[in-house]
C-alpha cells in the first residue's frame, strides 16, 4: 500500500499502545430483487500518538463488526511518521482522488488547526502544533488518504543528509 514512498517505514503492531479513532461510518445499500440489503462501512485511524499511525476500512452487515474489521485492517498498515518535537519537520501537500490536503508546521502552543478527518489523523500521529487546509472533496476516505500522502512524504533532516550523502550541518547550510 505504501510502496511508492521511499521513506515509508512499516511498523509491526506488537508492543505498541495503539488508540483507535473512528473517522466515519457509512450505511451502504445493495438493491436486489428481494428488496434492499443494508450494510455498513467504517474507516478507522489507529496510532500511538508518538509518530506511528495506520488507517483501515471495514465492511459488514452491522456497525460493531465493521469497526472491528477496520481496526484490524489499520493495524496491518502501520507506518512511522517523522516528527520534530510536537510538530512536523516541514510543510507538505498531499492529494488523493479529488481531495487535497496541505499541512504546515506551527509554533508551540498553536494546537491542531484542522477539521474532520485531517484532525483525526494528525491527533493519532501525535502532532500537537499544526495548521492544515483541506480542499476539494470532503469525502472522508479520500481526505484520510490525502493526509497520509502528505505525512508519508515528510522527511527529517537526518534522512535528507543520509540520502544526499552529506553531513547534517551541510543540509542546513545548502
Amino acid at each position: 500500500m505504501y510502496r511508492k514512498y521511499k521513506s515509508a517505514e512499516l511498523v509491526k503492531p506488537g508492543g505498541l499502545d495503539l488508540k483507535d479513532r473512528l473517522v466515519g461510518v457509512q450505511r451502504v445499500t445493495k438493491v436486489t430483487k428481494g428488496g434492499r440489503a443494508f450494510g455498513f462501512s467504517a474507516i478507522v485511524v489507529v496510532g500511538d500518538e508518538a509518530g506511528v499511525v495506520g488507517q483501515g476500512l471495514g465492511k459488514s452487515k452491522d456497525v460493531a463488526s465493521a469497526i472491528a474489521k477496520a481496526v484490524e485492517d489499520a493495524k496491518k498498515n502501520l507506518v512511522r511518521i517523522p516528527l520534530k518535537g510536537k510538530s512536523l519537520p516541514h510543510e507538505q501537500k498531499g492529494k488523493y482522488g479529488g481531495a487535497r490536503v496541505n499541512i504546515i508546521p506551527a509554533a508551540a502552543g498553536t494546537g491542531v488547526i484542522a477539521g474532520g478527518a485531517v484532525r483525526t489523523v494528525l491527533e493519532a500521529v501525535g502532532v500537537h502544533d499544526v495548521l492544515s487546509k483541506s480542499q476539494g472533496s470532503s469525502n472522508p476516505h479520500n481526505v484520510v488518504k490525502a493526509t497520509f500522502d502528505a505525512l508519508l512524504q515528510l522527511r527529517d533532516a537526518n534522512t535528507i543528509a543520509r540520502d544526499r550523502g552529506i553531513s547534517l550541518e551541510q543540509v542546513f547550510k545548502a
